[in-house]
């Protein structure tokens, strides 16, 4: 590792905990009842949206009708999402003139962006509308994010209340998170970004000539379309000069921020955030990193808050900040390696490495080996999903490392509100399991952590493994889902071990030798991402109500301490356990063998 690398972890760090320390203190404020301090005009935005909705403000739900308001509110997105993108070649906002995705591609990409996961088996500048990007996939950017933190709104007040029946109003958790954190961040990054040289426009794709013109063959064929052979049945070759490329426009700063904010991670572009449009230099590297952690961070921090101490706020955060450093220095040390297979022998006939500042394949040369596997570690542990460097190119190791972080539940800052409610469903277990060894009812935050909640939580943390682990088995033992592998082998099963590990975890990064834009890929993924999101969130808000529920106890001398390093270490312990129980095989068979493949060759 670096000392480049190491700077620039030490910096990202430093910077993400002075924004997210105001930034959660603020977050708090807006999960209560009262006007934001400073914003009391929003409030006016605020009524009118309720009025406009027919909703009551001021009614409070107990955990299931919060919960049938959360997935009547997400399903009824994703038939929406799933229309616009069928009708899409008759609506506006369609310049380039494209046509309807198809109705497996349409179900998965509805599915994917109510879910805050955003796979994406489409090229989007090549079949995705303006119309489609803006009023589906970034409002649905918005939406999804704005649920995430609504959960964890609930969530907390199940913590902080006293013998309650409320976790609060879904409806006014989802307009208040959305009016007044995503979109004011939103509006601001935009600016920003376009400052940076992010596009933002509704103009037709440009046609340019290319200064240097591109020579490259295509088979022959006749006046039907048929190919033309030669006396040996093969395909006869004619060349073709390029003298013009296309150059896809768009609205891209507005949907890149809350790509960001809102640890979406769909991308305008198919290249995501490696493509120059949508981000353009160092700087807005740095920022899109910082963005994706910013509002998970700063939710340890309304967490503690909420709850009156900040010392649990401060022990979550620490957790997640020594797990992800310690899989970050993994990543950025095994890219820091040349791959032994692009090695060759010189004039001198001694091996002379052709990579010998490291693994530089896939990624790009604007942001270098630190800031790409930086932000690969950043937007697997926080479940965003864009990437600016190919996971596929990286050592077997180093692609390990992304695989872990999103394996580990996306938990280590995890997504908008998915990463925290996440962390304290393991902080339960934990308590649980301490518990458990010294013989007294287990308590956290002054809550009694009884049956109910242990089959909660055990529902909450196992779901996801059971998906991940069932698709790839169903996929790797059909036909369907083997034909889309186009690396055999160690690195093939990796590849469907990340999109199914990326789809049950709400992630969405990709493996990209995998061709998943298939009926069967679209279909099976898009099951993973549902009951990844949704399946997980009802045994949360089942937690929040019955925490709610009960007496918050004094502590006491018997009581366990949740701040301390014991604590911290304890809450480490046990997500790498089970993360380590429900992987470590399928690991094995994938970038394990991968890595002693290639270095004992």
């Amino acid at each position: 590792m670096t000392t480049q690398s190491i700077l620039l972890l030490i910096l990202f760090l430093v910077v993400l905990l002075a924004l997210s320390y105001p930034l959660g203190q603020y977050m708090a404020k807006v999960a209560g009842d009262a006007p934001v301090p400073g914003l009391g005009w929003l409030q006016k935005c605020e009524n009118l949206l309720y009025r406009w909705a027919g909703l009551s403000n001021d009614k409070a739900m107990g955990w299931k009708g919060y919960a049938i308001a959360l997935i009547v509110f997400n399903t009824l997105g994703a038939l929406f999402v799933y229309g616009l993108q069928r009708l899409q070649g008759l609506l506006p906002f369609n310049p380039q003139g494209l046509p309807a995705i198809t109705p497996d591609s349409s179900f998965n990409t509805a599915v994917s962006f109510v879910a805050n996961t955003n796979w994406q088996g489409y090229s989007g500048e090549q079949a995705m509308s303006y119309l489609t990007q803006m009023l589906g996939l970034a409002c649905q950017n918005f939406f999804s994010a704005a649920t995430g933190i609504a959960v964890i709104f609930a969530l907390i007040r199940g913590f902080s209340s006293r013998s309650s029946k409320s976790i609060g109003n879904f409806w006014v958790d989802l307009v208040r998170s959305t009016l007044y954190i995503l979109l004011p961040l939103s509006l601001a990054l935009s600016v920003v970004f376009m400052g940076e040289g992010v596009i933002q426009n509704f103009s037709p794709y440009k046609e340019v000539t290319l200064l240097d013109q591109v020579a490259y063959e295509t088979p022959k064929t006749t006046a039907d379309g048929q190919p033309v052979l030669d006396a040996t049945g093969k395909p006869v070759m004619e060349v073709q000069v390029a003298k013009t490329q296309t150059i896809a426009m768009g609205p891209v700063a507005s949907q890149e921020s809350i790509k960001m904010l809102g640890t979406n991670g769909g991308g305008f572009f198919n290249a995501n955030s490696a493509h120059p449009y949508e981000n353009p230099t160092v700087m807005s590297n740095f920022l899109q990193m910082l963005a994706i952690f910013l509002i998970p961070a700063g939710l340890c921090f309304t967490f503690g808050r909420m709850v009156g101490d900040m010392r649990q706020g401060w022990a979550v955060i620490a957790a997640m900040t020594l797990i992800f450093v310690a899989l970050t220095v993994g990543v950025m040390s095994a890219e820091q390696q040349a791959n032994p297979a692009l090695q060759t022998l010189g004039v001198d006939q001694q091996a002379s490495s052709l990579q010998s500042g490291g693994n530089m394949e896939g990624k790009e040369t604007r942001f270098g080996i630190s800031s790409s596997t930086l932000f690969a570690a950043i937007t697997t542990a926080a479940s965003c999903g864009a990437v600016n460097s190919m996971h596929d190119s990286y050592m077997p190791l180093g692609g390990m490392v992304p695989l872990l972080l999103m394996q580990f539940g996306e938990v280590i800052f995890g997504g908008v509100g998915t990463g925290l409610y996440g962390m304290l469903m393991f902080a339960i277990l934990a308590v649980f399991i301490a518990g458990l060894m010294i013989g007294r009812t287990p308590e956290y935050l002054g809550k009694k952590i009884q049956a109910y909640e242990m089959k909660m939580v055990s529902l909450a943390i196992l779901v996801t493994p059971a998906l991940v682990l069932t698709g790839t088995a169903i996929a790797v033992m059909v036909d369907a889902g083997t034909a889309g592998v186009a690396n055999p082998g160690a690195h093939g099963f990796s590849e469907i071990l990340y999109a199914f590990t990326s789809a049950a975890n709400n992630n969405g990064s990709a493996f990209a030798g995998l061709s998943a834009n298939t009926p069967f890929y679209n279909v099976m993924l898009a099951i993973a991402m549902w009951f990844g999101r949704f399946a997980v969130i009802v045994p949360v808000l089942a937690v929040a109500g019955s925490l709610a529920s009960k007496q918050r106890l004094t502590a006491n001398s018997g009581t366990m301490p949740t701040h301390g390093p014991m604590f911290i270490m304890l809450l480490i312990g046990v997500v790498v356990l089970v993360g380590v129980l429900n992987y470590v095989p399928a690991l094995a068979l994938g970038p394990v063998i991968e890595h002693l493949q290639l270095f004992t060759q």
